[in-house]
């Protein structure tokens, strides 16, 4: 019979004759294996349904799954410490943020505040000697201490605040006569002006004690009457938006370095400062008031 080539066959012919092909080429890896002692089966032996490419895959399964099980819990293994890893960042970040938060709450907290006496004096405002004194009128060292005489010139050259609508503008003693304007700090020069308010004192109507001097006798004698004032006198402190008024509550004779009676108070006070006696100016007259609730 002729030779037939592949063209000649028919497709089942070459499906036949392909699995027969492939059917020897197992069958001689599997005499190699057995060869070399890497495959125990022989033609007949094991179950009755194995073939010998079922065979081939189990042995091949059998050579590749300790292999495949180690690289599992290898993999297993990197993949726990990457979550571990992972779980470490998550918790120090937020550790370091946390402590970060600490730190700048902790650069930025303010200190509790709690109220602080007003820039201290070394002697009452207002201070001059008579008119009539060698020399004329003029600031009063002589009730100074020497020591502290620094202090009193470093004092004196305090800026004056920004002028605000809510600063005193004017003040009115009625029982005395009295209307005049108010300037901001009670150095030499501001007093010949009108009534100095202390630079650091309160605003009227706030909570302090609002320190306001005047001269008795130059400049104007703006306080010469505060001596005639008796509790129940009205005191009006006006400012760019309305007006505030005081009552008056008292009266004292004091030295010129009783400072006390500036320190602040915890309700709206006004204390009213002049030299005294009249043309003698060796001590201080002082009015307190406190504001007149509705």
């Amino acid at each position: 019979m002729k030779d037939r080539g592949p063209e000649d066959l028919s497709v089942d012919e070459l499906r036949l004759l392909l699995i027969g092909k492939r059917q020897r080429a197992h069958e001689a890896r599997l005499e190699r294996f057995r060869r070399s002692g890497r495959l125990a089966w022989t033609p007949g032996v094991g179950p009755a349904s194995s073939s010998p490419e079922d065979w081939n895959c189990r042995e091949a399964t059998s050579m590749d799954a300790p292999r495949h099980a180690w690289l599992d819990r290898l993999l297993f293994a990197v993949e726990a410490l990457a979550v571990l890893a992972l779980l470490g960042l998550l918790l120090n970040g937020a550790a370091v943020f946390r402590r970060l938060n600490q730190e700048v709450s902790a650069a930025i907290r303010l200190p509790t505040l709690a109220p602080t006496p007003l820039i201290n004096a070394v002697v009452l405002p207002e201070g001059h000697t008579p008119p009539t004194a060698s020399g004329g009128a003029q600031p009063n060292q002589a009730e100074i201490p020497p020591q502290l005489r620094p202090l009193v010139q470093s004092l004196a050259n305090l800026p004056v605040p920004t002028p605000a609508s809510e600063q005193a503008v004017r003040i009115q003693v009625p029982a005395i006569g009295v209307d005049a304007p108010v300037v901001q700090g009670d150095g030499w020069e501001q007093l010949k002006k009108g009534v100095a308010q202390h630079i650091g004192t309160p605003n009227p109507g706030e909570n302090g004690n609002i320190v306001l001097s005047g001269h008795n006798d130059v400049f104007g004698e703006v306080f010469r009457d505060l001596d005639r004032l008796k509790p129940g006198d009205l005191v009006v402190l006006f400012t760019a938006q309305r007006q505030y008024t005081y009552v008056i509550t008292g009266t004292r004779i004091v030295m010129p370095t009783q400072v006390e009676v500036m320190d602040p108070t915890p309700n709206p006070t006004l204390t009213l400062i002049s030299c005294h006696p009249y043309l003698v100016d060796n001590h201080r007259i002082v009015v307190s008031a406190v504001l007149q609730t509705p």
